[in-house]
């Protein structure tokens, strides 16, 4: 039989089906009462009649954002946080960009409901669900099934997963939804360490663990308040880094930061699970949560990035991955509203001039510039507490322009002899040695007094994780004995 013979047997059926999904399609976004309305959502049909009716169409895609500031949201202790948007808009995207993130994250995953799709761009699923059903209307995808609470199974059509291609070329990132650079900007103006003034009991509270003179705590304190740069320096072994790691601890505990920044098209990812520590609210135990949150943003603890000697200069620049087209943001950056410790300093693989020089005006001005892959130059915030750390003596490593624009400069002495014996008594029992005082009577006398031997901070863990050690070896219990801490100086100072 003929094609022209059999249209008029296929055509009740299309039609038949048009009417199945125009009806679906009514049914799920008038029994979507869970989800509020959207500026977004398409015009319901005024009847559902036997003819196909037109396409619904979305308000045309934006060509162009004007940034909005970002709502001041507080919750009871006074912290900001980020605010679920609105509308796209509001978000700093448009719908072009949210259905192209949409496409990448099918396209890796095959099928996924609307809901999953949402959670996976970290946006509200009443913005990304009419954005789903354009999509489907394009042709882009299909319903693969129903779903829970009124939603969807999706997959991509063969034109949806061509155009997926397209979009994996150009750039492989199917992550959270970015947030825009001026957003990033605001929060952490919000967030920053100038305004937080910590006193002497919240500089008690986070060396409350290290065993630390009051006339350092007293040094220390005015150079924390005021959230410039310091130098730690002295001899190796003092505790020198352990300190810059605990500074951060007397500001607040807390801070928001976006998985992803949106600049001009680029993708950056700021979030570093490396770096980062995520520290996830509270699971909510109301009936209802009004907080909403937005997801695209992670709490963490306030960043504390420590880089040593294998700090060079590409890590001072956003590194783009030529593989996803996937930037990646620099040290300073990620440690905004934080502190950045340079361990080791002096001992970089670049000369501490190239540092010195590329972070000058930065901490003049709290503020730096960037040069993304495209070329664009863009102003970021500059807004961490820089420390130093260093045995070497900071004269002999930088020019007076410099210091000046460290304003503190502390040095990390050597322990007095009771703050020595006070380490091995604390170390002891963390380590799992008996502590003997007679012991360590025959230590300072026998191995340090009488050789002028300088007493150091690390010194008594160090001996005590070699007697450990060796006690385990010879299976003697762990206690400390004249015997043991020969040995354990004979290997410790052998070189030394």
């Amino acid at each position: 039989m003929s094609t022209t013979e059999n249209a008029p047997e296929v055509a009740p059926k299309e039609a038949a089906e048009d009417r199945l999904d125009v009806l679906l399609s009514r049914i799920h976004e008038l029994t979507a009462a869970d989800e509020a309305p959207s500026a977004n959502m398409p015009a319901l049909p005024a009847e559902v009649n036997d003819s196909v009716p037109s396409t619904t169409a979305l308000p045309a895609a934006r060509t162009s954002l004007e940034s909005e500031p970002m709502s001041d949201q507080r919750d009871s202790q006074g912290a900001w946080f980020p605010s679920e948007p609105d509308d796209l808009r509001s978000a700093g995207l448009t719908d072009s960009e949210v259905e192209d993130l949409l496409l990448k994250i099918l396209n890796a995953r095959s099928e996924a409901s609307g809901r999953d799709l949402s959670d996976q761009a970290k946006l509200p699923f009443r913005l990304v669900d009419p954005l789903l059903q354009q999509m489907k209307q394009d042709q882009m995808v299909a319903h693969r099934g129903a779903s829970v609470m009124n939603d969807y199974i999706y997959q991509l059509t063969n034109k949806g997963r061509e155009r997926a291609k397209k979009l994996s070329e150009h750039c492989t990132y199917f992550g959270s939804a970015p947030v825009m650079l001026d957003h990033y900007i605001d929060s952490v103006a919000k967030q920053t360490m100038a305004d937080q003034h910590p006193s002497e009991e919240d500089l008690h509270r986070a060396f409350d663990d290290l065993l630390i003179d009051k006339r350092m705590l007293l040094r220390l304190g005015p150079a924390i308040n005021s959230g410039r740069g310091l130098f730690l320096y002295g001899a190796p072994g003092n505790g020198k880094t352990s300190i810059a790691e605990r500074v951060t601890k007397a500001f607040g505990e807390y801070v928001w930061i976006p998985r992803a920044l949106g600049i001009d098209g680029e993708i950056m990812r700021l979030y570093d699970p490396s770096m980062h520590e995520p520290a996830p609210e509270e699971d909510f135990e109301g009936l209802l949560d009004n907080r909403k949150i937005d997801n695209r943003w992670v709490r963490i603890r306030r960043p504390t990035i420590v880089v040593g000697g294998e700090l060079t200069m590409d890590s001072l620049e956003v590194t783009l991955n030529t593989a996803t087209n996937v930037s990646e943001a620099p040290v300073q950056l990620k440690s905004n509203c934080g502190t950045l410790v340079i361990d080791d300093f002096g001992r970089q693989r670049m000369t501490t001039d190239e540092l010195l020089n590329r972070w000058i005006v930065p901490l003049e001005k709290r503020y730096d510039f960037l040069n993304l892959a495209s070329g664009k130059k863009i102003q970021v915030p500059f807004d961490q507490l820089i420390i130093f750390s260093t045995n070497l003596e900071p004269r002999d490593l930088v020019d007076d322009a410099f210091l000046r624009r460290i304003p503190y400069k502390i040095e990390v002495g050597d322990p007095e002899e009771p703050a020595f014996r006070e380490l091995f008594q604390i170390m002891a029992p963390i380590i799992g040695v008996e502590y003997n005082q007679s012991a360590l009577e025959y230590l300072i006398a026998t191995h340090y007094k009488a050789v002028s031997r300088p007493m150091r901070c690390c010194q008594p863990r160090d001996l005590l994780l070699q007697i450990k050690n060796y006690c385990h070896y010879v299976k003697q219990p762990a206690l400390m004995t004249n015997e043991s801490l020969d040995f354990a100086v004979e290997n410790y100072f052998a070189v030394m």
